[in-house]
């Protein structure tokens, strides 16, 4: 109900909708509708009532439910229906908890995480109100080895919405964005899958989008920062959000119909901030120094190592570092 009234105004912005008139649409008193709005006040929005003229609304919170990105929002089917969360463990825990019940494209948004992690384990500091935390549940009719480039499709998504709104970002294959050599977004990709057949895919997007410096640890500090600290500018979560959703479909719905990679590829290859440097490939505690020279068709990095050996490097357990820290 809360949601129908929030849209209904929003449709109505400039003009007062009277309580009887609301009751009347949805069938409920105009006691529940008073209750209705109070709990849409506490919840940020400020709803200017008036006797005699009823509700308007006057401005909305800054908050990632779907009746907040919806005006930006030009997927079919990815982000049409999102579980929206205040406080949450984590995103992909949730989100995999779902699964199996929900259509793909069906998102998991958080204001905060308390357990929040990228890859390798690694703990993801997901502060309140200040990035996009969320996971979306995905089902490619693809063979389960190719699942590693449904994260390059969620790099290049971030790269181009990032583009839309003026910033200038790099993808550290496969699954960081970078900004002036520091990380502003992880994405870890989980699957459940039978021997050739994936049950479910579900990618969690971390993007730290306005984090001040103090809301970072001093370790993460000299290698993470926040859109905002870059920009010199808050950002609007809601429509990057919507834009990182769009983009991603784009790019998505290709792979998935034709096994088209290539509008993915050619976005990682244009911005990627690994290729022609020298590199750290660290594999089962094993490190070897090489060049990154190219990444292929099939989403992989290829690296020259110093002996002259070529080899073709898939997302995983590998990491890759520059030569003197992360980039």
């Amino acid at each position: 109900m809360k949601e129908a009234i929030v849209k209904l105004l929003k449709e109505n912005k400039s003009d007062f909708i009277s309580g009887e008139k609301i009751s009347e649409l949805f069938g409920v008193s105009r006691t529940a509708i008073w209750k209705y709005i109070n709990i849409l006040k506490d919840e940020g929005y400020e709803i200017e009532s008036v006797s005699r003229k009823g509700y308007r609304l006057i401005s909305s919170p800054d908050i990632l439910t779907y009746e907040e990105i919806e005006e930006w929002l030009n997927t079919e089917y990815i982000g049409r229906k999102i579980h929206y969360y205040d406080t949450i463990d984590s995103t992909n825990i949730k989100a995999k908890k779902i699964a199996y019940l929900e259509k793909e494209g069906t998102i998991v948004v958080a204001e905060s995480q308390s357990k929040g992690r990228g890859r390798l384990g690694r703990e993801w500091q997901s502060p309140k109100g200040k990035g996009l935390w969320m996971s979306i549940i995905l089902k490619p009719k693809v063979n389960p080895v190719h699942v590693a480039k449904v994260t390059l499709i969620g790099a290049a998504a971030v790269n181009l919405a990032l583009e839309d709104i003026g910033i200038d970002s790099y993808i550290k294959w496969p699954n960081d964005i970078v900004i002036n050599g520091k990380k502003i977004c992880g994405i870890l990709t989980e699957m459940s899958s039978e021997l050739n057949m994936i049950n479910y895919v579900v990618m969690g997007i971390g993007i730290n989008v306005n984090l001040d410096k103090k809301d970072f640890s001093k370790e993460i500090l000299d290698k993470g920062t926040s859109l905002k600290i870059e920009a010199g500018k808050e950002i609007n979560r809601k429509k990057l959000l919507s834009t990182v959703l769009n983009k991603f479909e784009e790019l998505y719905t290709p792979f998935t119909e034709e096994e088209d990679l290539s509008q993915t590829i050619e976005i990682c290859r244009k911005n990627s901030i690994l290729l022609e440097k020298d590199i750290r490939v660290i594999n089962n505690g094993k490190e070897r120094i090489g060049k990154a020279i190219d990444i292929n068709d099939d989403g992989n990095l290829i690296v020259k190592y110093e002996n002259g050996e070529i080899e073709s490097l898939l997302s995983g357990e590998i990491s890759v570092r520059g030569l003197e820290g992360y980039v």
